[in-house]
């Protein structure tokens, strides 16, 4: 009862804790810049912070992701729905290990990336996608007592906030400028839509 109490909780704990976590490890890398800096770039292959970073953020958090995804599938009342969200965020959580344990290079605009970085590029893209597929399947599921009908509301805007800010950093790669701020704004939309549902299912 402990465990899956922590386990609804853990959706979260998760954007408490890489919120604190991205804080922590860029305080220990000197100039490092959000706006204009991945969050990768902490564990970027040469940084001050390439070993730190993976175990404060990384790997703890592919275990908190990891935990809510078997929090959604275990429900007493789960459905077809709440089985593939709960998939969805183990693969975002086991993506993020992967994404930790290989690093990206540390000149993320490299013409010539190598194969750490390649596999770390996969991880991110396979994170980025199971984390914005979940809320359309949560969009579309049955109204149930763990998805309220606001909730499914939520989700839709989730999706559409995601993907805007998600278009806006891709442009903004090209210019150099101001991709770690959409960045950020694009993964914690759906960190929040994480944190809401974990309340949820807190709550109810």
């Amino acid at each position: 009862m402990l465990l899956e109490s922590i386990a609804a909780f853990s959706g979260l704990i998760a954007t408490i804790w890489i919120t604190v976590g991205v804080y922590v490890a860029a305080k220990l890398y000197p100039n490092y810049d959000h706006s204009n800096q991945f969050c990768s770039e902490l564990g970027a292959t040469g940084s001050p912070t390439e070993r730190i970073s993976p175990i404060i953020n990384n790997y703890p958090l592919g275990i908190i992701f990891c935990l809510f995804g078997w929090a959604l599938i275990q429900l007493n009342n789960s459905n077809l729905a709440l089985t593939i969200c709960g998939v969805l965020i183990i693969i975002h959580g086991i993506g993020t290990w992967v994404a930790g344990y290989f690093p990206m290079d540390k000149d993320p605009y490299t013409k010539s990336p190598t194969v750490n970085c390649k596999i770390h590029s996969w991880a991110g893209f396979i994170m980025l996608l199971s984390l914005l597929i979940a809320p359309v399947v949560i969009a579309f599921s049955p109204e149930s007592i763990n998805v309220p009908f606001w909730f499914r509301l939520v989700s839709i805007i989730t999706v559409f906030l995601a993907i805007y800010y998600l278009v806006k950093m891709a442009k903004a790669v090209k210019k150099q400028k101001l991709t770690g701020y959409y960045q950020r704004i694009s993964y914690w939309v759906k960190l929040f839509w994480l944190s809401t549902f974990s309340l949820i299912l807190m709550l109810v």
